[in-house]
């Protein structure tokens, strides 16, 4: 199917550039973003640009087998498949964010803008499900690939309600607790961070001393062990210190709910994964 020359694929990456370009060129026109959910959706509206143009790109200039050649160990459609899925959920994250905290029934600006970042959305999830069915084998196209990218990108959501939550935050209402939680996040995010692209390198092949998957549950066990310490602390620490005497705590308090439950969703997605990789290694015994 064809439209002008260009195939159903392309004139999906064409549509995800416009919406997404839209929806992040009606913000810059007021200048820098100072909240940090400003800033992340802005990030996101970015970033499914860049995988938009960089993907279109590629497939145009047929340059797609020459990196699955030299370089990517599974098929370009993988690649491709997740991180269009990747970008479908952060732009989910960005349309719900941007609607609650930004759209008013007077922001006609806005109101654009949330358009453009949910059609963008939508365009991403319809093509998304179009590669997936192209490829129904691969890493990041499988159900531990989206797992990993799930658990960076709810990494990314609760580095944005921390700093949020700490922004304009006296030392005396920041306690060891909350801060061994933030380490907690860092430690873990960039394990997962690491592990999603050692599974394109063909090189990371030669350079591995160990089983990736043996790796991969060490890590998991280690992240799962972090986040119930964090799960447990964050709470504690967070609501004992809480106090609710302004509109600037009302919102600290809704940063606090979100950095509880976000710390709650990644444990799951961590013990998801163990025990995916539980029964991987099963079967490859």
């Amino acid at each position: 199917m064809a439209l002008c020359g260009l195939s159903l694929s392309q004139c999906f990456r064409i549509l995800e550039m416009v919406f997404c370009a839209l929806a992040l060129i009606i913000p810059m026109f007021r200048g820098s973003m100072s909240s940090p959910y400003g800033i992340w959706c802005e990030f996101v509206w970015v970033f499914g640009l860049i995988v938009a143009v960089v993907i279109f790109v590629i497939e145009k200039c047929l340059v797609d087998k020459l990196i699955e050649l030299l370089v990517l160990k599974h098929t370009w459609n993988d690649l491709s498949c997740g991180l269009t899925l990747l970008s479908s959920l952060m732009l989910l994250s960005a349309s719900l964010i941007y609607s609650t905290v930004f759209v008013c029934s007077t922001c006609i600006a806005d109101m654009i803008c949330a358009i453009a970042s949910i059609l963008a959305c939508v365009v991403y999830v319809l093509d998304g499900v179009m590669l997936k069915l192209k490829c129904p084998e691969g890493y990041l196209s499988s159900v531990r690939g989206i797992l990993r990218f799930s658990q960076a990108f709810v990494a990314c959501l609760l580095f944005t309600a921390v700093y949020s939550y700490f922004k304009g935050v006296e030392n005396q209402f920041r306690p060891g607790g909350l801060i061994w939680c933030i380490l907690v996040y860092v430690v873990c995010f960039l394990p997962t961070v690491v592990v999603i692209p050692s599974h394109l390198q063909k090189c990371v092949d030669l350079l591995r001393c160990c089983n990736l998957d043996k790796l991969e549950l060490v890590l998991d066990i280690v992240a799962v062990a972090l986040y119930v310490s964090a799960a447990i602390i964050w709470p504690v620490f967070g609501y004992k210190n809480y106090k609710r005497d302004s509109e600037t705590h009302d919102y600290r308090f809704h940063d606090l709910n979100i950095i509880t439950i976000m710390t709650y969703v990644n444990l799951g997605l961590y013990i998801a994964d163990l025990v995916l990789t539980l029964i991987v290694l099963c079967k490859n015994r």
